[in-house]
Formats: structure tokens, C-alpha cells, sequence
């Protein structure tokens, strides 16, 4: 991502505001060449650090070359295309796209057979707490299913986090940019409207 102090947002809460948002990430590791893999993610809330738990499947791991080396996790949440038709009168007519993503780096810790088990099971009950039967990880099957994973825990040591929202347009085009986003146009998008809401109040 562009080193620039546009739309830059330096707070860790909203770095965790976007992981627990949107739960599904890359991660990025260079060992033979660049390798990315996407998987579920989740905080770890027992910790002032910021971190986050997350499980590969085998081989990932060794795709990935877990060790000392520093990865990178990319979180990003709703985003979309912002057309200048939207614009107030006048305003400048170049089309744009909102967004919000960090970039966040720190060297994986490799957990063991019964932590990693531990993270599954909280990682299933996370998900299922959303559906209207849950089903909860049964402990036997889920060590069946652990032995073809390696968890990871990721302590955050450094981030770049962006957040566009078209702060930088007059107020006629945001309020105009928001009706859209709600219609029913194709680029209608109520998660990013309601995130360009929150970044505009600041």
C-alpha cells in the first residue's frame, strides 16, 4: 500500500473495529516466491496486544515457511465504486472508490495440538453464535480435524491502515454519495454506506 498520510488512520481500535468486522483475511509470506492464503480470523481478546488467532491448512504451513520470518495479513471491510454522477454540481469529475483495509505484519506463533484445538473450537462457536440452530465443534471430531491444521497466533507489531470515505468531498456530494450507496443502483452498498457514516462523524 501507498506510504502517504492520506486517509491514514493511526488508531489501533479501528484496526480491530475492521478485524472483528470482517473475519475473512490474506495472509502473505515470502518464502519461495511470494505465497498468499485467505482464512478466517479472529482476535485474540484475552491479550492488550494487539493480535490475532487464525489456523492454516496442512501444507500451508510448510508453503508458507512459518518461523521467524515477518508476514503480512491484509483485512479489508466494505468498499466500492463512487461515481463523479453522484458529485454536487461544480464538483470536481474524477469517479473514485471508498474503502477501508490494513496491512498488518508480525512474525506467526506457531501453537501447539491442544491450543490450536482450542482456537478451532472458539473459531467454530464464534460463527455458529450467528445461525438460528447452532452447532458447536464436538471435541472428538474436532481433534480429528485439528491434526490437518497448524494454528497460528499473529502479534500485530506494525500496521498501515487506510480509511476512505470521501472525507474530502463537500457535503452536498457526501449526503448525495450515501443516497446512492442506500438506493438501488448497481453500485448500492449499505455495509460501506453505513461505514462512510461512521468515518464521516469522525
Amino acid at each position: 500500500m501507498r506510504h502517504s498520510p492520506h486517509h491514514a488512520e493511526t488508531d489501533p481500535a479501528v484496526v480491530r473495529r475492521l478485524i472483528t468486522e470482517n473475519p475473512w483475511a490474506t495472509l502473505v509470506s515470502q518464502a519461495d516466491g511470494l505465497v498468499a492464503s485467505h482464512y478466517p480470523i479472529l482476535l485474540d481478546e484475552e491479550s492488550d496486544e494487539l493480535a490475532i488467532y487464525t489456523h492454516v491448512g496442512k501444507p500451508d504451513d510448510e508453503i508458507h515457511a512459518f518461523g521467524s520470518a515477518e508476514v503480512l495479513l491484509i483485512v479489508a471491510g466494505p468498499h466500492g465504486y463512487i461515481s463523479p454522477s453522484w458529485y454536487a454540481e461544480g464538483a470536481a469529475q474524477a469517479p473514485t472508490w471508498n474503502f477501508s483495509v490494513a496491512h498488518c505484519y508480525g512474525v506467526p506463533e506457531v501453537l501447539d495440538p491442544e491450543r490450536n484445538l482450542q482456537v478451532l473450537t472458539r473459531l467454530v462457536a464464534h460463527f455458529e453464535q450467528h445461525v438460528e440452530d447452532p452447532l458447536y465443534l464436538d471435541q472428538d471430531y474436532g481433534a480429528r480435524v485439528a491434526r490437518g491444521t497448524v494454528g497460528i497466533r499473529l502479534p500485530i507489531t506494525r500496521f498501515i491502515c487506510k480509511v476512505k470515505m470521501s472525507e474530502d468531498k463537500d457535503p452536498v456530494t457526501q449526503r448525495q454519495v450515501l443516497a446512492q450507496l442506500r438506493g438501488e443502483g448497481p453500485y448500492a452498498s449499505a455495509a460501506l454506506a453505513d461505514d462512510m457514516e461512521r468515518a464521516l462523524r469522525g
